[in-house]
């Protein structure tokens, strides 16, 4: 029997949901959101009223049904702009939609997007008329693993969850005048910052604090005298508008520095010039009402805020793309992000699980260039983390981009870190998150589970990129009563507090000064039969006190001293 489980937010929520600025980093000021209730029919039949931006399969859609795979979702919905909106040219954004999108407005078809991770706009503006009808058709099919899928299973139970299909993002209107900035391009380069435009303008940025800066042919440097740089601990955010011609934008960069260094023997991960401890959670990104989406926004700022106040620094965001808001949240909080791609291809439980998990043999380098041979396959995991990189590759808050997990998918690892490297080489990569580590990665990044932490440095930086896992399950905040997943289990509270912070003290710690510069704990949250986080699925109850967590985080910034 599986529990329903609703977040308060969740219970209360009338009205629109999500009526945020979409793209905290890119603003302006004449946007119209078309969040809220839909018609909604799958394969030509009516199933009555779907609420954007939430999945069909989550109880906040108001549907809570996932439709057999390969079925069309169609999305549709009739809109006015208001008087004075069109500036001369309206875009349609859409945050997300799982797999596949065809648009139409006004019965006339405008375009298609394949991907269900990323954001995609299209330009409707030879299209409007004075009433509109706007219409989204979804297309997703899970059995066809060429597709970026993450942790979507048919067969949901232990680490596997409840598909998601269809537009999970929010869907929104902006206005602009007819030549604008397309792209915006904040990149750090030390204790400078390069923005850049796409198309190449010419215009005025105006930075809080520092003044006026000529943008010349889309380009601009930035490189305050004593510049404020950020971190988890001093997240400042430098606030600039940029004006080129009638288009004016708003939008924040951060200055912080990444190197690896060594020192006193070991290769240390950098933050500002200094061996800095990433103190990290695993956190998958799942709710109990909305699945991929939470109730409300602000949702994603408890999280991030529940977390520092226990200690943690940074959150390893799991094999899914969050929205934007979540790493404006971030950057604004203070959380450094580690950001993993979006996995793809077939799992084998025996070779990317069991064999390396339980023999230290099997993690060891095996040739990945024959695995996933299929070159759709391929071809669409590398779309995908090209799409990931360019839409958030802004935001200061994600230190380290991970490309491949527990062998999941992998495939030319080297190959795939040389590409990512030519798109974005201001941040750290892991290659290859847990085992079959190549040649080409920043990081030495291991998984370790059900055995002791003795790990040493080696030619890289050392980080535990998973451990722990500990299951304490509060039966009234639980989502399966039948089934618990997890990696080691408490019944009561005591007994999870002091084996996890004698994992801790007794391992993690010590680890530190043999070379460790990262450790994830699993995880932030409990998600489905899953009981390992330290809060409930419903965010509820927190497992863990401050006082509690915060001795350990101190002990790991002295351990880096």
């Amino acid at each position: 029997m599986l529990v329903d489980l609703m977040t308060t937010a969740g219970e209360n929520l009338k009205g629109q949901p999500w009526q945020v600025y979409p793209r905290p980093q890119m603003k302006r000021d004449c946007w119209l959101n078309l969040n809220g209730c839909w018609d909604f029919s799958v394969d030509c039949e009516n199933q009555g009223l779907i609420r954007v931006p939430f999945c069909p399969e989550s109880r906040l859609s108001g549907i809570g049904k996932h439709y057999e795979e390969g079925s069309l979702l169609c999305y549709s919905r009739s809109f006015e702009l208001p008087e004075g909106f069109n500036r001369g040219r309206v875009l349609l954004h859409i945050g997300a939609a799982d797999q596949r999108a065809d648009i139409f407005l006004n019965n006339k078809p405008l375009g298609s997007h394949e991907g269900g991770y990323e954001a995609f706009t299209i330009d409707i503006t030879d299209y409007l008329a004075p009433e509109n009808r706007l219409q989204i058709c979804c297309f997703d099919d899970l059995t066809d693993q060429s597709f970026p899928y993450g942790k979507q299973s048919l067969k949901r139970g232990g680490m596997w969850y409840t598909p998601v299909s269809g537009i999970w993002q929010t869907v929104w209107l902006e206005s602009m005048p007819e030549t604008y900035v397309e792209k915006l391009n904040i990149e750090n380069r030390g204790a400078s910052v390069v923005i850049s435009t796409v198309p190449a303008l010419n215009g005025i940025i105006t930075v809080a604090g520092l003044g006026e800066f000529p943008l010349t042919e889309g380009t601009v440097t930035i490189a305050p005298e004593e510049p404020h740089f950020w971190s988890p601990e001093d997240p400042y955010l430098y606030e600039f508008t940029l004006e080129a011609g009638e288009d004016r934008i708003e939008s924040y960069f951060a200055i912080r520095t990444l190197e690896i260094k060594k020192v006193a023997g070991h290769q240390r991960l950098c933050l500002n010039g200094k061996p800095y401890f990433f103190h990290g959670l695993l956190d998958q990104g799942y709710w109990p009402d909305g699945l991929f989406t939470p109730a409300e926004s602000g949702c994603f700022a408890d999280d991030i805020l529940a977390m520092k106040a226990l200690g943690f620094n940074m959150l390893r965001k799991h094999i899914k793309v969050e929205p934007e808001e979540f790493y404006y949240q971030c950057d604004r909080l203070g959380m450094i992000v580690f950001q993993d791609m979006v996995n793809n291809g077939k799992y084998n439980y025996l070779r990317d699980t069991v064999l390396p998990t339980v023999s230290l043999a099997s993690q060891k380098l095996i040739p990945d260039g024959h695995l996933h041979q299929d070159e759709m396959t391929r071809k669409r995991f590398l779309e995908g983390m090209e799409a990931t990189v360019n839409q958030l590759k802004n935001h200061p808050s994600i230190c380290c981009w991970t490309i491949f997990n527990e062998g999941w998918g992998q495939f030319e690892s080297d190959k795939a870190y040389e590409r990512l490297r030519q798109l974005d080489d201001t941040r750290f990569i892991d290659s290859t998150s847990g085992w079959f580590r190549q040649k080409k990665t920043d990081v030495d990044s291991r998984h370790v589970y059900f055995r002791k932490i003795t790990q040493k440095g080696t030619d890289k930086p050392l980080v535990i990129s998973e451990f722990g896992g500990y299951s304490y399950k509060i039966e009234e905040h639980c989502f399966n009563p039948d089934e618990t997943y997890g990696y080691g289990k408490f019944r009561n509270r005591g007994d999870f507090v002091r084996e996890l912070t004698a994992l801790y003290m007794e391992q993690v710690v010590p680890c530190v000064r043999n070379g460790l510069c990262a450790a994830v704990y699993t995880q932030v949250s409990d998600v489905e039969d899953e009981t390992n986080g330290l809060v409930t699925y419903d965010r509820k109850v927190q497992k863990l006190m401050p006082e509690e967590m915060l001795p350990i985080a101190e002990a790991l910034r002295e351990a880096m001293e």
